[in-house]
């Protein structure tokens, strides 16, 4: 690849580390990140288990706009993952958040 159109990766500035659980253990976040960064960090890549004919849901369009990333934040069913910024002592389920 030519030096010239070889890509640039910028330096990774990541905020303060954050205390944050997902489905009962700690994980890995930090200040600026969305709950969906952090679960697929994690490595959870489907949120939402199959249930009555439903295919699994997980992170679809990432702007807030279809639910496929609703997961339960601090108690609150059907919260989307993917505009929820995490915050120290988060709790998130990745179950079905209520009904579709």
């Amino acid at each position: 690849m030519d030096e010239r159109t070889k890509p640039t990766r910028l330096p990774l500035q990541r905020g303060p580390r954050l205390n944050v659980t997902v489905d009962g253990e700690a994980v890995e976040a930090y200040a600026g990140e969305t709950a969906a960064t952090v679960l697929l960090a994690a490595g959870h890549i489907m949120y939402q288990p199959v249930r009555d004919n439903h295919p699994a849901k997980s992170l679809f369009c990432g702007m807030g706009v279809c639910f496929n990333c609703a997961v339960t934040i601090n108690g609150v069913p059907n919260t989307r993952a993917c505009v929820t910024p995490v915050s120290e002592g988060m709790v998130i389920e990745t179950n079905w958040g209520g009904d579709d």
